[in-house]
């Protein structure tokens, strides 16, 4: 099994209840979840590029938006066939053009957690 890790931004709101929900599926402990809000985290890329889009390593290759969230689910059983047809290259494209519309509510919805 390969081991995951996933940067998230715990100073987001919204991440705060995901990387939550995330971490109770994750019942084999296989995800390593880093918080890079601290302007003192390391981060193995520019870390405003990394709060600003989804980043996660399988494998030792690092992967944003819907790649890196397919890369989480497939560690997580629950979730492991979700990750699974993600590994089509059309689902991948999807789930990108998806992410990417997210993307722009985001801040609407962060403030709405706030």
């Amino acid at each position: 099994m390969a081991m995951v890790i996933v940067w998230y931004d715990g100073a987001c709101p919204l991440c705060i209840r995901e990387i939550a929900l995330m971490r109770r599926l994750d019942t084999r402990q296989a995800i390593d979840f880093l918080d890079i809000a601290p302007a003192d985290a390391v981060c193995p890329l520019d870390r405003q590029m990394m709060l600003a889009r989804f980043h996660a390593s399988e494998d030792g290759i690092i992967l944003s938006g819907a790649a890196a969230f397919a890369a989480m689910w497939r560690a997580i059983p629950l979730l492991k066939p979700l990750g699974l047809i993600a590994r089509n290259r059309l689902v991948l494209q999807l789930l990108e053009r998806l992410y990417n519309r997210f993307l722009i509510i985001r801040p609407r919805l962060q403030k709405l957690l706030d």
